[in-house]
């Protein structure tokens, strides 16, 4: 374990300095997405509030707290951008990461990262060839190795003191590697075109003969882990930031109903906020919401239970926390996508005004969910219940 630092953080204290924080993003989001202004300011005054130091044992520095407080600060972010929170999933894993192994290669110096509010962005993505394969390489010179490809999908980069990712070194070997993203050769582009989370800052990075070093790079851990599920953690970061974008379009159907909304010519309401109708729709919003942040947190605990299982009972833990996520993911997406919808029912046509933003609702949470079709989480968790099988360990579980 390693002494706690002079800078000393609390669960409570993060989710009360960051709440003006995100209240200036949820007030500028839908501004900011119509003239791709990134936030960099706000992005960064989370980062030293240590936001990533949630979860993390006080005896390593961090706050404490558990995994649910963990989803629960991700679902806040989203809520209020949901551009942000995604931006923050790769400096979300590293921390996930450190709590889950104290065997974790260059633990105490990511750590140490972590406690000075770094921010870490990562993928091992690439375009063209078969899914999964790896064009990037580490390569000899005579004076050290470099980084020779182009990663796609390098989710934060623009906001990023590090990146990580995989190379095929010339033994042909996968070997992981983490860089900073100030480093001559590292190349970050704004090239994301997606048609939703459009300031996640996801776009390629090149590595152009970027020096690497030897403690820079961590070759294949070649021992099998206590739960295969690895993934889970990452799913159920997207499953929460769903949560939060429903939550977020139910805010704005309160906000559009109180403040611009006029009820039709045929309503027998005086205002819009006395419409039955309206009033049905905002309620279903509510319910849709509160089913994905009640599902996304139920699912935390779960997981989160899952290090302290035996080795006995470990892979059988893992197998349901993967399949209980799944079910989070599968919920919070169709509760978003619904959410959305249903939030330009709460007006007329000045609901599809592009002033109002509503269409960034469904757009965010359509891109979302792209990322693992939500049928192949379906017939999985179907296919538990009907023949035992368990869930893939292919980081999609």
């Amino acid at each position: 374990m390693t002494a706690a630092p002079e800078l000393h953080v609390t669960v409570t204290g993060i989710r009360a300095g960051i709440a003006p924080i995100l209240e200036r993003l949820a007030a500028t989001a839908g501004d900011r997405e119509a003239t791709r202004d990134y936030p960099y300011e706000e992005v960064r005054a989370l980062a030293e509030h240590r936001i990533t130091l949630t979860g993390i044992a006080v005896d390593d520095g961090g706050a404490g707290g558990t995994l649910r407080d963990v989803v629960d600060l991700v679902i806040a972010i989203a809520r209020a951008d949901s551009n942000v929170a995604q931006a923050l999933r790769s400096s979300f894993r590293t921390a996930a990461s450190v709590i889950a192994r104290q065997d974790l290669p260059h633990r105490e110096r990511t750590l140490a990262r972590l406690r000075n509010g770094d921010l870490f962005a990562g993928t091992s993505n690439e375009r063209g060839g078969a899914a999964g394969a790896v064009a990037t390489r580490l390569l000899r010179k005579d004076d050290g190795e470099v980084l020779s490809g182009a990663k796609y999908y390098s989710t934060g980069g623009l906001f990023a003191q590090w990146f990580s990712g995989t190379a095929t070194d010339e033994d042909g070997k996968i070997v992981r590697f983490t860089v900073p993203t100030d480093r001559e050769g590292v190349e970050r582009l704004d090239d994301f075109d997606a048609i939703g989370q459009r300031l996640t800052a996801s776009g390629t990075t090149r590595l152009n003969d970027v020096r690497v070093y030897p403690d820079e790079v961590i070759r294949a851990d070649e021992a099998p882990p206590r739960n295969p599920w690895q993934g889970s953690f990452a799913q159920l970061y997207l499953a929460s930031i769903e949560a939060g974008i429903a939550g977020a379009a139910f805010d704005d159907a309160v906000r559009f109903a109180r403040e611009k909304a006029r009820p039709i010519k045929h309503s027998t309401a005086d205002g819009a906020v006395d419409d039955p109708y309206v009033r049905h729709v905002v309620g279903e919003i509510a319910a849709r919401a509160n089913a994905a942040r009640a599902v996304v947190l139920l699912a935390a605990e779960e997981l989160g239970a899952v290090p302290a299982a035996s080795d006995d009972e470990v892979r059988a833990a893992g197998a349901r926390a993967a399949l209980t996520v799944a079910q989070a993911q599968y919920i919070a997406v169709e509760s978003a996508l619904r959410a959305a919808e249903l939030a330009f029912d709460v007006g007329g046509g000045s609901a599809t005004d592009r002033g109002t933003a509503l269409d960034r609702h469904w757009r965010n949470a359509r891109t979302v969910a792209n990322h693992n079709p939500r049928n192949w989480k379906a017939a999985v968790v179907g296919g538990f219940h009907l023949t035992g099988d368990e869930p893939p360990t292919s980081g999609l579980f």
